[in-house]
């Protein structure tokens, strides 16, 4: 069994649960956070010796490509979260292949290397919006890491693989299959690699979490990353590395994270 560790990079202000919060024209205003909380993942990882998948939002690589160079400099994967973080229930096709094609952009002119892996943002690749894969596809990327093996009100398709495995697109080309020991390699045609951010477990005997309590637990991923934790098996485990660092500025935003249950830490 092969462990994948996957972080999504981005600012605490592009949470799905402030977008009726924080307007996007206002992002740029708003205080950063994500340089540090990622540069402290990354010295984790490398005191652990261990090795990961950073998806990045392309807003994010635009405006610190050192960042995104640094991420590759640790050996670590730098793969595409998009560009400005919506849900891909709310877009047109039209839209979306928009905002992949931009978002690619910024990851591979920042990182100085080909990006071939993707995550929706907020895991809203669904049944409604499978036909995202095949614009995947024509893209160029060859794997995807969105389809969330779970019941939950904005993302989930339940019955999904909890492993890798294809899916097929629409074309008919060969897009390759996903091995995460080597990279996407070729595959049979017209499908492609699918790597599924499974539930977090969170005990040795690999009990699953409840679903109310595994938000909270991808954000102690990075503390067992520290401790040299050893994970139990799993297709991927993801963490965003926003709550990673107890400090984030004072803002309007605290109210609607509170009524989401998320661990959005302030100064004292």
């Amino acid at each position: 069994m092969i462990n994948a560790l996957t972080f999504d990079v981005e600012e605490y202000f592009h949470a799905e649960a402030f977008a009726g919060v924080v307007d996007p024209r206002d992002w740029a205003t708003l205080e950063s956070r994500v340089v540090g909380t990622t540069e402290r993942i990354l010295m984790l990882l490398e005191e652990a010796r261990v090795a990961a998948t950073f998806f990045v939002l392309g807003w994010v690589a635009d405006r610190y490509p050192s960042l995104v160079r640094a991420i590759g400099r640790g050996g670590h994967e730098v793969a595409s979260h998009g560009y400005g973080h919506q849900m891909i229930t709310r877009l047109s096709r039209a839209e979306f292949a928009e905002d992949i094609r931009r978002g690619k952009g910024a990851v591979e002119d920042a990182a100085g290397t080909a990006v071939i892996g993707y995550r929706a943002p907020t895991f809203s690749v669904v049944r409604e919006t499978l036909w995202s894969l095949d614009i995947l596809a024509e893209a160029g990327f060859r794997y995807d890491s969105s389809i969330f093996p779970i019941v939950h009100d904005r993302y989930g398709i339940p019955d999904a693989p909890r492993f890798p495995h294809q899916r097929p697109v629409g074309d008919g080309s060969a897009i390759g299959e996903l091995d995460r020991r080597r990279g996407p390699v070729a595959g049979a045609g017209g499908r492609r690699g699918v790597l599924p951010p499974s539930p977090v477990r969170a005990d040795a005997a690999g009990a699953a979490l409840p679903e109310r309590d595994r938000a909270a637990a991808r954000h102690r991923v990075p503390a067992f990353v520290g401790a040299r934790h050893r994970p139990t098996p799993l297709a991927g485990g993801p963490v965003d590395p926003v709550p990673a660092l107890r400090e984030h500025p004072r803002s309007g935003i605290e109210a609607a994270a509170a009524r989401e249950g998320l661990p959005l830490w302030t100064r004292a």
